[in-house]
């Protein structure tokens, strides 16, 4: 096997650029806000970004296409390389000087996860809480996804690279150009980020605040510069607006590209979206209704409010709390616990499995009913009148497998930590699933700092792999994947 090793380096020394370019506005805010020292510290790892990745772009440009081995290669290296850069700023600025919750906090970020070991959020600089959240933003849509957006001079074959990075089993081309796919993504991104910073801005935010909270809700990453979220505002209004975007966000980009071109009819024939928004309306109502009948609200008004915004913040994995979750009751808790898992629609920010993936499996297990009712039926499984081939219907199966069981086993060698069965098997969930918000669910005043120096790298692991969809992570850890003959 001989690998694209130009390719790969240039393609990291990229992200390298794009991470290093990014800091800069942190130290435009950190001088605004007279942080002298985390100015500093950024300029620091601006430098070291910018010499690492011009030098890498030195490289020749390779003749040969990238190879799917590549590709993956290429993905994960980023991932990895740009989460251990990431963590830099931290370090070296002090807000976080132990280098492994350094990492966690900087791969929780960029995997939009929302997952935190910061007990006090409010003492760090305003330049390093501007880079936790802006890292959810670049993550949110994918690095690789903005590099091939702005260089597409990169080379030939960047549909595999889309592929191995874009949350969701599928990923249609809208365009011919990969490139182009990459831009209007962007665009679409871009938009929802620019419209929901001007509705919190006008909701009485000021311009740090409703970015820093934009940044969370459209990456569906969570992170928020006050310790109690966005409960801080205690504003029916902001929540509104949040609620809005975190189910915006959570369906398929595809759609919202159909909708720019006129075709109404598919965001209504979408199945995908027709069956998340039945899944956020039934857990809406039933968290609303459980809340008001178990007396945890009084009023119906107040159990509709925070009902509402608690479905849509799990389904869309954005880990943003309305309420104090841990008083609920444990049929709330639970319902709350099982969204994590489904997650939104393939091709969003949102993680989690997926809820196409439920769509085929529930189709499958039709399809088992009714081959007993006819033995020599032919029946196909589709997805919006489309016929799925056996190979998507076989990876998504195995999906499914393989995210369970890395639930089950990231579950039990948290485990060796002694916090007991709950707190571990949450924290996995909330990990592979890029989901976050898990403790608040058992005690507000927990959080990831609980753990173990191994577990909080297992759990940086888990992040990475629920990011990149499982597959980019896991095979790279396979013998076959590195045999020359296969």
């Amino acid at each position: 096997m001989v690998l694209n090793y130009r390719m790969i380096g240039r393609v990291s020394g990229m992200i390298l650029l794009i991470l290093g370019i990014a800091m800069v506005p942190c130290v435009l805010i950190s001088l605004f806000y007279d942080e002298t020292s985390t100015a500093v510290s950024f300029v620091y790892s601006i430098v070291v970004m910018l010499s690492l990745g011009l030098a890498a772009q030195k490289i020749p440009i390779s003749p040969k296409k990238p190879t799917l081995r590549d590709a993956y290669i290429i993905v994960a290296l980023c991932w990895i390389l740009g989460s251990m850069l990431g963590a830099v700023p931290y370090v070296v600025s002090g807000s976080i000087p132990n280098y492994i919750d350094a990492l966690f906090e900087s791969v929780s970020g960029l995997t939009a996860t929302g997952a935190t070991l910061l007990s006090d959020v409010e003492s760090l600089p305003r330049g390093m809480l501007f880079w936790r959240s802006l890292t959810q933003w670049l993550g949110g849509m994918g690095i690789l996804v903005f590099a091939i957006a702005i260089l597409p001079a990169l080379g030939i074959g960047m549909q595999q690279l889309m592929k191995a990075e874009t949350p969701g089993p599928v990923l249609d081309k809208l365009t011919p150009k990969i490139a182009d796919t990459a831009k209007i993504l962007y665009m679409i991104y871009i938009s929802m980020t620019l419209l929901e910073f001007s509705l919190l801005s006008i909701g009485g935010l000021s311009p740090y605040d409703a970015i820093l909270h934009t940044f969370g809700t459209v990456s569906s990453g969570g992170f928020s510069n006050y310790n109690d979220g966005i409960r801080h505002f205690g504003s029916i209004y902001i929540e509104t607006v949040t609620f809005l975007f975190m189910i915006a966000v959570g369906m398929s980009f595809h759609v919202f590209f159909s909708i720019v071109k006129g075709k109404w009819n598919a965001f209504i024939e979408d199945a995908e979206i027709r069956l998340y928004l039945i899944i956020i309306g039934i857990a809406a109502i039933a968290l609303s209704l459980n809340l008001f009948l178990s007396g945890t609200y009084d009023s119906v008004s107040d159990a509709i409010r925070f009902g509402f915004f608690q479905a849509a913040t799990s389904s869309s994995t954005t880990a943003y709390l309305s309420a104090e979750a841990y008083l609920w009751t444990d049929f709330s808790k639970m319902l709350l616990f099982a969204l994590m898992f489904i997650g939104g629609c393939s091709a969003s920010t949102a993680g989690a499995i997926k809820v196409i993936r439920f769509l085929v499996i529930a189709k499958l297990v039709q399809r088992g009913f009714l081959v007993r009712l006819h033995h020599r039926a032919i029946l196909p499984i589709k997805i919006n009148g489309r016929r799925l081939p056996s190979d998507t219907v076989n990876s998504i199966t195995g999906f499914m497998i393989l995210y369970f069981v890395l639930f089950a086993a990231g579950a039990l060698l948290i485990s060796l930590d002694n916090h007991g069965l709950l707190i571990s098997a949450t924290a996995s969930a909330a990990a592979l699933g890029n989901g976050g918000c898990c403790f608040d669910l058992i005690d507000p005043n927990m959080n990831f700092s609980i753990f173990s120096a191994p577990s909080k790298i297992l759990l940086s692991f888990l992040m990475l792999a629920g990011r990149l969809e499982l597959f980019t992570i896991i095979l790279l850890l396979t013998p076959s994947f590195w045999n020359p003959d296969h």
